[in-house]
Parts: C-alpha cells; sequence; structure tokens
C-alpha cells in the first residue's frame, strides 16, 4: 500500500496543470532554429508559483492584466503576441523543481516566479543552465542575490533592507535586545541572519533565535512561545509566512503575551494578509491590537489606481482584494515585455538549441533531451538589468547587486478595525514622516534634507501609548547575580554583613537607592567575591561578569579602558583619580622665608618698577621741584630713595606737577595691592606648617628609584608599570590600611616606602583615619570614577546610570556620603603653591607703565616745544639775526648738547627768558618795520 501511494504521488508531480493565455491560441512553435533571424508572432513566458496562497491569489490577477495590457499596446512587442504559461505549485521545492523542468520544455523567454526563497534557490540552478532568466516577485532571501545565481533577478524588495529596516525601528526606541521568531527555512533564516549584523552596528542584538519548523504544529508552537516568554527581552521579530503566521498570533494570545509590555513587530507577512482581504475578521483584529509591521512602500499614483480599478472590476471569487505583491507580479510581465522589446530592436533573435550536457542521461525515463538552451539568454539578461521604467510599483531599475533601486517600507501600526502609517523607512533617508518619493525629489533639485530620524506615537499592545522598556526580568525564578568584593581594607567602602542581605557599606547603600528609583523591582542575590584574606583582583572580578558567571559587580569598582571593553558600567557614582600620598613632616622655618611670598621673576620686575617710576618721577618733577635738584650725587640718591620708600608710603619729598602727581597715585594703588598680597602670603607660610618631602608629585616619582606602595588587588600596579614604565621591582603591594601607614612612617631606607599611589577616596579617608600625618602631593594624575559593572548591553546600567543621576541631583548620594564617608578633612599647603607669580599682577604693571610713558611723552612735547621758542632768541646776536630776518623759515638744528642744557634749566628760568624774548621781539618791531614782517 505504501508502494502505491509513493507512485501516486510521483505521477501526481508529473502531470502539471498547463494554462496557456496570451491574444490567441499559438498556432506555431514559440521557437525557431538558431538560423531564423525574422521576429517571432508568438512569445511565451512562465509563471510559476502557488496561485491558491495568500500572495498568490493577489499576483495571477495582476499577471494576466498584465499580459492583456502588454498585448493590447502598440508600442510594446507590436505583432508579437505575449503568451503565459501558468503552473501552480505547492510549498514544496521538490514537486516545484518537477514543474520547472516541465515548464521549460515549452522554450520560455522567461519565468516569472517562484515565491519560495528555498524553491528559487533549487530553480535558479535550472535556469542557470538553460540561460532563462528567472523574474521572482516573491523570493526575498538576501542570499539569492549572490554570483551564484547569474540568471534569478529579484523584482521584489530584498529582505536586506526589510531587516535594516526594522533595525532602525529597534534603535529608534533604544531596545539593546529582541528576540527573533522565524521559519527555519531558507528565507527566514538568512533573514534573520542579516538582521543580527544590523542590529550588531546599533549596538544591539538578537538575544535568542526561536526557529520553528515549516510544518510546525500548534503542540510545537505553543512549546516555542513558552520558553520564550520566560527570557529577558520583551520584544519579539516575527518573520514568517503569511499562510501560516496568523497562528501563531492566537497562539501567543492565549499564553498572555499579547498584552501590556509586549512588542510583536512583524515583517511585510502581515501586512499581505491584511491588504488581501477588504474588510478583515473583528477577531482577528482584535487579536493583532498594538502589532507594528512593515509593508513596501508602493507610491501612490495614477498607474496604482488605474490597476487596482481594473483588478477589481475582473476579480475572482477568492480574491477580495491585493497587497503589495501584486505589483511587483504586474511589473515583472512589463520588465520581460519591454526588455523582449528591446533585446528584439537590437537584432536579437528568439532561439533554442539543444544541450549536449541533457543529452547523456544514461537511460533515465526523465526525458531531460527535451530541454532546449535560450540561445539569446545572456544578452536577454544583460537587456533586463539594464532596464529603467517607472511601473506600478515605483522606479524598476536595478543596482550592480540586482536590487530594485529606491527601496522602502511603510510601517504600519495596527489598531481598532484596521491600521495606520507612523512613518516610512528608506535607505535614502531613515526613518522619517515624509514620503520618500518626496525625499527623492528634494535630492535631485539639491534642497536640504532633514536628517532627524522621526515617527508619529505607535499605541502598543495593551492600548498602552508610553514606550515599553522591552526586557523584563526572566521569569524562571532566578534573581540578579551580584558579585561583592569581599575587601579585607576600607571596609567602610563595602564589607561582608552578617545580617542581611549580608553586605554593608557605602557602595551597597548607593546600589540600595538606585534600585528603589526604578519603576521595577530587582530580586537580587549578593555574593562576596574573594577569600576574605587578601582584597580580590578587580580585574578578575568583571572578567568574571564578561563571562556570565555574575549579572553584576557592585563595589568600588574602577572604569578603566580595558575593563570597558568587556562590560559596560553606569554613571560613576564616586569621583576617583590616583595621587601620590607621602608622610607629613613639619617643616622649620626658613631664616629666607621673607622672600618665598613672591617668585623670582615677581621680585625682579617688581624692583625694576620701582626704579623706573622713581626714575620717570624725577624726570617730571626735576625742572620744577627744587627737592629732585641738585648734584648729580645728590639726585641719584633722591631717585633710589624715593622709590623704594614709596613701598612703605613713606617718601618726604611732594610732587608738585600734574604729571607727577597722576603717576604717583598710580604706581601707589599698586604698591597697596603688592603690599597687602605679600603680607597675607607671608602670613601663610609662617602660621601653617608645611609638608617637606622629596617627593612632590608624580614625575619626581618617576624620576626617583624609591620603592612605591600600593593597594592590593588595584589596577594601580598595571597603570605604573605598564602606561608609565615604573620597574615592577619598585612595586610594593600593601594589604590594608596598617600597612600603609607602617610603611610609610618607615620609609624607604628602613623597608618601607617612599610614597603611595591609589585612589583618592581610600586616601582620603588614609589621612583622616591617620590623624592627618600623610598628605596628598601633587595634582591627580588620572581621571576616574566608580560604577556598577553589567554584561554588555544590559539595560539594567542604562537604568540605573539615570537612578544615579537622580540621587545626585536630590542630595540623597552627599547623605550616603557623609554617612560613611564624613571624617576630617587635613588640608596640605604647598609652598610652591602659595607664592605670588607674575602672572597675577601683569595687569596692574601694564596700567603703571602705561601711564608713565604717556607722562613722558607729554613731557618731552612741552620741553621741545619750548625750546623751539626759546632757541633761536636767546643764544643769538642782532648781525646772526640778519640772514633771518631775509627768510620766512630759519633753520634750526639745535645740538644734543644744547638740548641738554635746556631741560637741565628750572621751568621759572625758562619762562622768565622767554617773557624777556617776547618783550625785545617787541620793542624791535615797532623800531624796524621789516623785521617785524619778516618774523
Amino acid at each position: 500500500m505504501g508502494m502505491g501511494r509513493t507512485l501516486f504521488i510521483f505521477v501526481l508531480c508529473l502531470w502539471i496543470p498547463l494554462e496557456v493565455v496570451g491574444r490567441k491560441e499559438p498556432s506555431s512553435p514559440t521557437s525557431v532554429d538558431s538560423s531564423v533571424s525574422s521576429r517571432p508572432k508568438v512569445v511565451k513566458f512562465g509563471a510559476l508559483f502557488p496561485m491558491d496562497s495568500v500572495i498568490g491569489r493577489s499576483a495571477l490577477p495582476a499577471i494576466l492584466a498584465a499580459v492583456k495590457d502588454v498585448n493590447s499596446s502598440t508600442s510594446i512587442l507590436p505583432g508579437i503576441d505575449l503568451q503565459v504559461i501558468l503552473h501552480s505549485t505547492n510549498c514544496s521545492a521538490f514537486l516545484a523543481t518537477m514543474e520547472a523542468l516541465q515548464l521549460m520544455e515549452n522554450d520560455v523567454v522567461a519565468v516569472v516566479g517562484p515565491l519560495s526563497s528555498g524553491t528559487a534557490h533549487i530553480i535558479s540552478h535550472v535556469v542557470n543552465e538553460l540561460h532563462v532568466p528567472l523574474l521572482s516577485f516573491g523570493a526575498t532571501d538576501p542570499t539569492l542575490s549572490s554570483l551564484q545565481y547569474p540568471y534569478f533577478i529579484r523584482t521584489t524588495q530584498n529582505d536586506y533592507f526589510q531587516m535594516y529596516a526594522v533595525s532602525a525601528f529597534i534603535n529608534y526606541h533604544r531596545w539593546r535586545e529582541v528576540i527573533a521568531i522565524y521559519v527555519d527555512d531558507d528565507n527566514g533564516r538568512n533573514g534573520i541572519s542579516v538582521l543580527g549584523d544590523a542590529l550588531s552596528k546599533k549596538r544591539s542584538k538578537i538575544s535568542y533565535k526561536a526557529a520553528f519548523s515549516p510544518g510546525a504544529s500548534e503542540s510545537d508552537i505553543s512549546d516555542l512561545l513558552n520558553e520564550v516568554n520566560l527570557m529577558e527581552s520583551r520584544v519579539y521579530v516575527l518573520h514568517v509566512n503569511p499562510d501560516t503566521g496568523l497562528a501563531i498570533f492566537s497562539i501567543a494570545k492565549k499564553l498572555g503575551m499579547m498584552g501590556s509590555g509586549y512588542v510583536w513587530i512583524a515583517t511585510d507577512w502581515l501586512p499581505s494578509v491584511l491588504d488581501s482581504s477588504e474588510s478583515p475578521d473583528p477577531d482577528t483584529m482584535n487579536l493583532l491590537q498594538g502589532i507594528v509591521a512593515f509593508r513596501h512602500h508602493i507610491p501612490d499614483t495614477d498607474l496604482k489606481k488605474n490597476l487596482l480599478s481594473t483588478l477589481k472590476s475582473q476579480r475572482a471569487k477568492d480574491t477580495v482584494s491585493f497587497n503589495s505583491y501584486a505589483f511587483y507580479a504586474y511589473d515583472s510581465v512589463w520588465l520581460a515585455a519591454r526588455a523582449l522589446d528591446a533585446y528584439l530592436n537590437e537584432g536579437g533573435n528568439i532561439s533554442f538549441s539543444s544541450d549536449p550536457k541533457l543529452q547523456e542521461t544514461n537511460g533515465s525515463m526523465l526525458h531531460l533531451a527535451s530541454l532546449r538552451t535560450f540561445d539569446g539568454g545572456p544578452q536577454f539578461l544583460q537587456t533586463i538589468l539594464g532596464m529603467n521604467f517607472t511601473g506600478v510599483s515605483g522606479q524598476i531599475e536595478f543596482d550592480k547587486d540586482k536590487n530594485l533601486v529606491h527601496p522602502a517600507y511603510e510601517i504600519l501600526n495596527i489598531g481598532g478595525s484596521g491600521s495606520r502609517r507612523i512613518g516610512y523607512w528608506s535607505n535614502h533617508s531613515g526613518l522619517t514622516v515624509v514620503a520618500p518619493e518626496t525625499l527623492y525629489l528634494k535630492k535631485s533639485s539639491n534642497t536640504p534634507l532633514l536628517r532627524n530620524q522621526q515617527l508619529y506615537s505607535v499605541i502598543w499592545p495593551g492600548e498602552i501609548t508610553t514606550t515599553p522598556r522591552g526586557w523584563v526580568f526572566p521569569n524562571n525564578g532566578q534573581p540578579l547575580r551580584i558579585a561583592v568584593p569581599n575587601r579585607v581594607s576600607y571596609k567602610d567602602f563595602v564589607s561582608k554583613d552578617n545580617n542581611p542581605p549580608g553586605v554593608q557599606g557605602y557602595c551597597i547603600d548607593v546600589f540600595e537607592a538606585a534600585l528603589k528609583l526604578l519603576p521595577y523591582p530587582v530580586p537580587r542575590k549578593y555574593m562576596l567575591f574573594g577569600n576574605g584574606v587578601r582584597n580580590p583582583s578587580y580585574n578578575e572580578l568583571v572578567e568574571q561578569v564578561a563571562q556570565n558567571n555574575f549579572d553584576a559587580a557592585v563595589g568600588d569598582v574602577t572604569i578603566v579602558t580595558n575593563r570597558t571593553r568587556i562590560v559596560d558600567f553606569t554613571q560613576p557614582f564616586m569621583p576617583s583619580g590616583l595621587v601620590v600620598v607621602v608622610p607629613f613632616k613639619e617643616q622649620k622655618s626658613s631664616p629666607w622665608s621673607f622672600l618665598q611670598p613672591f617668585t623670582t621673576e615677581m621680585w625682579c620686575v617688581t624692583g625694576a618698577f620701582f626704579l623706573f617710576v622713581g626714575s620717570v618721577v624725577w624726570i617730571l618733577e626735576h625742572r620744577l621741584n627744587p627737592e629732585f635738584r641738585g648734584s648729580p650725587r645728590k639726585q641719584l640718591i633722591t631717585v633710589f630713595w624715593f622709590s623704594f620708600s614709596t613701598m612703605f608710603f613713606s617718601h618726604r619729598e611732594n610732587t608738585v606737577s600734574g604729571l607727577g602727581r597722576l603717576v604717583l597715585i598710580i604706581w601707589l594703588f599698586v604698591v597697596l595691592i603688592i603690599n597687602s598680597s605679600y603680607t597675607a602670603s607671608l602670613t601663610s607660610i609662617l602660621t601653617v606648617r608645611q609638608l617637606s618631602s622629596q617627593i612632590e608629585g608624580i614625575d619626581s616619582l618617576i624620576s626617583s628609584t624609591l620603592p612605591i606602595g600600593i593597594q592590593d588587588g588595584s589596577f594601580a600596579r598595571k597603570y605604573l608599570v605598564d602606561d608609565l614604565n615604573i620597574a615592577e621591582s619598585r612595586i610594593v603591594t600593601l594589604k590594608n590600611m596598617e600597612d600603609y601607614i607602617d610603611a610609610l612612617q618607615r620609609g624607604p631606607h628602613a623597608g618601607g616606602v617612599v610614597a603611595v599611589v591609589d585612589e583618592l577616596p581610600y586616601i582620603e579617608l588614609l589621612m583622616s583615619s591617620s590623624q592627618c600625618k600623610f598628605r596628598t602631593v601633587g595634582r591627580e594624575f588620572t581621571k576616574s570614577g566608580w560604577g556598577f559593572a553589567f554584561q554588555r548591553d544590559s539595560p539594567l546600567a542604562v537604568d540605573l546610570s539615570t537612578a544615579i543621576l537622580q540621587l545626585s541631583e536630590s542630595g540623597d548620594l552627599q547623605r550616603i556620603h557623609d554617612k560613611w564617608l564624613n571624617k576630617k578633612e587635613c588640608t596640605t599647603v604647598d609652598v610652591d603653591s602659595n607664592k605670588l607669580a607674575l602672572t597675577r599682577f601683569w595687569g596692574l604693571f601694564l596700567i603703571c607703565g602705561i601711564a608713565c610713558f604717556i607722562t613722558l611723552i607729554i613731557f618731552f612735547a612741552r620741553i621741545f616745544c619750548q625750546y623751539n621758542k626759546f632757541s633761536p632768541e636767546s643764544e643769538k646776536t642782532d648781525e646772526e639775526l640778519q640772514p633771518v630776518r631775509r627768510s620766512r623759515r630759519p633753520s634750526r638744528t639745535p645740538s644734543l648738547k644744547k638740548l641738554m642744557v635746556f631741560v637741565d634749566k628750572r621751568e621759572a628760568e625758562v619762562k622768565e627768558i622767554l617773557r624777556e624774548n617776547k618783550k625785545r621781539r617787541h620793542s624791535q618791531s615797532l623800531d624796524d618795520p621789516s623785521v617785524s614782517s619778516a618774523i
């Protein structure tokens, strides 16, 4: 009986429903011999797909309408009857292959179909051998674009782009993990693989791939969904076949997986099902509330409207409405027709010849010798790939990878009795609420494009409008495994506790306070890491989290580069950085302490300005003030005395000139500021104890050869050795605070250390606990912080970062700090830091210097004016004035010596001479009119 059933199936496979559609019945075969060059009267192409499927019921009327429109056209294939041979297949790739072989016996020039990607993989080998282009409007598997299938031409959108659209939507809502539910066939498996690649580029991932076989039972699917529901992620991407996809939602509904908190993202299969029905079943729509789905974007053009009108007027009883695949099927026929017309116009022939490879069948009953190769197939293939026209589905043009250009998808939100469009995605603009064709027009017109990714709001399952978090703690009863370092020192930060939850400390209180701010409970279990004898290695602790031995690490874990590569850290809750701490000794006062307030540069500039200002005042006062006159020795002493006596405001000389008083006022203000600053700095130096150490910071520590102490388990060892190139033999590991104190007090020559390098929080606690016997020198030479470590892409890291910021803003973080770490503060005074440098006073010196130069310019300008009036009249005789009287502009070239003599004269004496000269010129002008005119 089994043999009879097998024979029946095999005979059924060989019986292929055959239907030829065209303008008339063919009276002659399509093909002619290779020598024939006339245009044929009839050309056949095949259509191979399951016509009784969701997509097939929409595609069949579209193909028939396309054949009718081509044959009615006077510009495409004039005088040629285009006929289609229809073969309806089922979902069996083997049976579809048999039907493809039967179809090829009819010498077709092209094949439209199939829908199944698995079938397309097999049939592609057949058309490769026979050189017949395969135009598939339904096979979306991304791997079909490989060079292995040169005759496979996809006339629909590649799932590669759809998966990137789904990835963009997931990234838009900041979900880091999703679960992919798919049929484990070529289309589902390869599509989800592309989705994983796309998500990884956005730092997201597929946390679990839930695959089921194409013929899976309802029980198998239920078991799979139950397994998925126990996992952390609540974002599901459903990539299945249109004919069986709704059953998955029905099972998920029964399992309570369609309520609030869940996110369902369906690929284009779901819109294909819904668009195939004018009025979907209310029960079905209630099942799909809140689901987000992707649909091929078909521009709303007149071509689309006319085709829909035609299809609806002649639709069959079982075809209620049409999905997007109908438009791609329609354009596939037109693509073949246009390419064939161009091929024939270029001189191509429709001819077939026998393939020698198929003649040797070794007695096989398959009659492969009846299959013939299309001679013009390679040229016809290139003609198809070079076509460029506007079809119903949009622009029909292929890129270098044989994909349609301008891939675009509509993003739908199922709700109520239908769906609403919340946006678009295209590889040109990403997520947007503007139709892609509008953006293409802006690009062609050089109009700036808006790059902001945006979508309209979504109503999620459970009728909620806030974006779901996308994850929950797994319902498998396992709490969060939190590793806590089992410290033996600095236990104020974190330590073991005999009371629940088993640990305590500053870090634990911060973590617990942050958890209370989360909008969901976090089951957790603290687990000590370390033997309790010595501090654990924090690098090993972080590696354990990365290896999934723990879910998180909570404690004084420093955020450093090598750790961030393997785990995710929260926002730092404690600032930190490496510092150098040395022993504190009281420094004896130096007999030269009075020089310490100023730097050497400041002393030099200040002294120079005392002399400079004194010289300026002397110049301005010398002609007017008798106190500034006398012998050269006396005047030099006056300059020095006046200059430095202004430091104490005890100068006895009075200034009588306006310019001199102006300079003196400004200089006295500068002296007041300098004196006050000097007094304050010197007081600080003499009254505060100073640090006396040969180590002044990290630079001097590096240059020395003395031992350095570090904390056991700290990252400081790796940093000092690898980054600062300090010899590892100099590094001394200290286990606890007592070791710190002992090593620092003994010093490097007594078996101790010259300094300790550790993080600032530890050092502050050390100094406070040791009655400020130690001090930090220099500044922090690294900047980092403490954070909580989680496994990569853990959503808890993001939520806790927000909670830590809230703690900081509310002041709770500081209150926790004060509870555990509010100790006595130790202040360190660095002598060099108290020195007053020139950089703090250069503005005062600049103002004073400018004032001096301006007054000198004014002073010498007055001198030259007086000299010009004084020189020719006072030193020339009456005979020497005769040439002057004959010239309107006498020559005056005073010597430098005469000028200096003039400058040294008293102001009153000069004015008296000028008055006498003026009277003499007046009397001479009365006696001799010619002199008056000359003058």
